[in-house]
């Protein structure tokens, strides 16, 4: 293998001992991560591909998935004549992996079996959920009984510095849709990207790794900061009663003691971190944080994680915890009002090359937009939108563009004279480069709406 990879993701199959091993480059960790055992007991060719065994059945690759760091490990089995999507999902149910991971694991069987996949050209498509109907914009949407991958979508592992979390929606074939949803056949395809009406979330967490993490640092944290015993079950009632459908009402008790966690040292607190962005979702927690009472201290504290010379880890977490601010009115009205502030530190995180901190900076901005849109703030407009050029300048992750430019869609329709500001900036030669995006399409999609809009 060379020394280092080109692109975070950039893929090489290396023959060892007459098997061949699929490595991936990873940026975030500077190594090459060994992603599975692929094809050919005896180094065969596509044309005479030998067969991996797994469970007394022969495949043509054999990957292995791991969902997280500290977890196991997952076998996934593939044929070359197989479905991707529904292999994805068939393989997340025998697992029981969060469905919110099918996208992710298709995208993986198409990057990694290139060339080798049959395409079915039968004009009808199977659903990635229940084999029939996937969505076609422009058409009718179909039937699905579970609920559609947004497309603000990335994995669910713990990591903090890893994958984008996402919310599921309600119900019904999401507009965002996925890879292989989206066919460029269909005329007149309807814009269903913006304007944006309701904030985007960081929603997916895994309780037990957060509360594992939190109690392993406890361990090592100094007598000033140690938690006791029970403040550690409070928290963990807290986590339960707001990650779950619970009529149950966060306790004074327990904000305190969030609190208390959060004005942890930096080098520790990121597990505490994730406890108030998933909280902070919950109506009572968001009054709580936002109110008049303490929202300066909760900015600060937020603010301070903000800072480009920072661990990561904190940096991604604080402005999910802002982007999550926005589900409730006390979040919306602090947010709008501190927004200069917000926005001004904010912006800093375009440094570097974490596509997770991009992805969150993107939706902290698309979330103003979704307000702006609703006040019609020229001036809010005009910094939003010099913050997305600015940005759009430096991020290339194009889950972020693609946040990026649902935000801009969001500004500037409806708004003959945002129109005017973003031309003004140059965004409509900054942003075509997008419109020739050949995955995901909705990149495509979206930049052609607004291209049109310009």
């Amino acid at each position: 293998l060379p020394s280092t990879g080109t692109r975070d993701g950039q893929t090489r199959l290396i023959k060892d001992n007459g098997k061949v091993e699929a490595y991936q480059w990873s940026v975030s960790e500077g190594r090459w991560i060994k992603i599975g055992d692929v094809v050919g007991s005896s180094g065969a060719t596509q044309q005479t591909s030998g067969k991996v065994l797994f469970e007394g059945k022969e495949y043509d690759y054999v990957f292995t998935i791991d969902v997280n760091e500290s977890g196991p490990s997952f076998k996934l089995p593939y044929n070359i004549t197989d479905d991707p999507w529904l292999t994805a999902y068939n393989f997340l149910q025998k697992n029981d992996l969060n469905p919110m991971f099918l996208d992710q694991v298709a995208k993986f069987i198409i990057d990694n079996t290139k060339g080798q996949t049959l395409v079915n050209t039968s004009t009808q498509f199977s659903d990635p959920f229940t084999g029939a109907g996937r969505y076609v914009p422009g058409s009718s949407s179909g039937s699905s009984t579970i609920p559609a991958a947004d497309p603000f979508t990335g994995s669910g592992r713990y990591v903090p510095g890893s994958a984008s979390n996402a919310v599921a929606p309600v119900g019904g074939i999401d507009p965002y849709t996925g890879m292989g949803a989206y066919q460029s056949a269909v005329a007149k395809a309807e814009n269903i990207y913006f304007p944006k009406k309701d904030a985007v979330t960081f929603d997916q967490a895994n309780p037990t790794q957060i509360l594992g993490k939190l109690k392993e640092l406890n361990g090592n944290a100094t007598e000033e900061h140690k938690l006791t015993e029970d403040d550690l079950i409070i928290l963990e009632k807290l986590l339960s009663v707001t990650c779950n459908t619970s009529t149950e009402t966060p306790t004074a008790q327990q904000l305190q003691t969030l609190w208390k966690a959060v004005n942890w040292p930096e080098d520790i607190v990121f597990p505490a971190l994730d406890i108030l962005r998933l909280s902070v979702r919950h109506p009572t927690v968001n009054e709580n944080f936002c109110s008049e009472k303490d929202h300066v201290q909760f900015i600060i504290l937020l603010l301070k994680f903000l800072n480009p010379k920072g661990k990561q880890a904190n940096q991604l977490l604080a402005l999910r915890t802002l982007c999550n601010c926005f589900v409730s009115q006390a979040g919306q009205k602090l947010m709008m009002e501190q927004r200069d502030e917000i926005m001004t530190q904010a912006i800093e995180m375009k440094f570097g090359n974490n596509k997770n901190i991009h992805i969150a900076l993107a939706t902290l901005t698309l979330n103003y937009a979704v307000c702006l849109h609703k006040v019609n703030n020229i001036e809010g407009k005009a910094q939003c939108l010099s913050v997305i050029c600015t940005v759009m300048e430096v991020v290339q992750d194009l889950e972020a563009i693609f946040r990026l430019l649902v935000a801009l869609g969001t500004l500037i329709s409806d708004d003959t004279t945002a129109v005017q500001l973003a031309k003004s900036l140059g965004v409509d030669s900054q942003i075509k480069k997008y419109v020739s995006v050949s995955e995901p399409v909705k990149v495509k999609e979206c930049c052609r709406f607004v291209v049109n809009l310009l």
